[in-house]
């Protein structure tokens, strides 16, 4: 099968011989092409101009390596600039839970604002640059720029609303109804940030999509197949094409 380029416009992927050690750089959030995902639209020159100085560095993650992990003292939030991140928790007997899967325009890191500390792993998926964001500093110009205040806010709400959906997800969907509305969440999220609405390469392993959904290794891989059989998707690998979005969705309605 020939496999259909997926145009990137918004996103550019790390050049293969940069340094991938964690270390800092200069950054302006007024410049970026996915300010308007991670930043609060309408600001003014003047505002802009104090997030930047706030948003001062970028550090680079290697895939597999933490950006923080549970346990670690909280110091700052951070907004993914590329690359894809996947959050997890020790479970009693040893096991990681992923509890969720974050990409480029999303900020994570708002676990540690509880306690002061992390309280779960965040892990780079592939080569990823994040923007750092010192907690103490965006607190407090966030009582100054009304704006920003609101954006932290949302940015919290959308939390709460993520978890409610995977409680709706792990509590109440069969395999088939979980899986479809992964996907389909998936390649809304990606074409948000100028990916195709139809193709995506899959940055995480089929076993974590099942630990993240509740499902056995088994039972993810099998309804791969099942959906690829009945025309819903065509994959190869991880590179993955939806050719029903409808059918995809007519599955999750059916638990209506």
């Amino acid at each position: 099968m020939k496999e259909t380029p997926v145009p990137t416009p918004a996103l550019k992927l790390v050049p293969s011989d940069a340094p991938l050690d964690a270390h800092s750089m200069k950054v302006a959030c007024s410049n970026c092409n996915l300010r308007e995902l991670c930043m609060p639209v309408g600001l003014s020159a003047e505002e802009l101009g104090r997030i930047d100085e706030i948003v001062a560095t970028r550090r680079k993650i290697k895939r597999g390596a933490p950006l923080f992990r549970n346990g670690e003292a909280f110091q700052s939030l951070f907004a993914i600039r590329t690359g894809f991140f996947k959050t997890c928790v020790t479970a009693e007997d040893g096991r990681d839970q992923v509890t969720g899967f974050q990409m480029a325009g999303e900020v994570i890191g708002l676990d540690g604002i509880v306690n002061d500390r992390h309280t779960c792993n965040a892990i780079a998926l592939e080569d990823a640059e994040v923007c750092v964001m010192p907690f103490d500093r965006v607190a407090e110009l966030s009582r100054e720029v009304n704006a920003l205040q609101h954006h932290v806010h949302r940015i919290m709400s959308r939390e709460i609303v993520r978890e409610h959906g995977v409680m709706l997800l792990l509590g109440t969907m069969r395999a088939e109804e979980r899986l479809a509305a992964f996907l389909l969440n998936l390649v809304k999220r990606l074409h948000a940030r100028g990916f195709s609405r139809s193709e995506l390469v899959l940055r995480m392993t089929r076993e974590e999509i099942g630990s993240y959904l509740g499902l056995k290794l088994e039972t993810v891989s099998r309804t791969f197949s099942r959906f690829a059989q009945d025309g819903l998707i065509e994959v190869r690998l991880r590179h993955l094409r939806i050719l029903d979005p409808e059918g995809l969705q007519r599955i999750i309605n059916q638990q209506a």
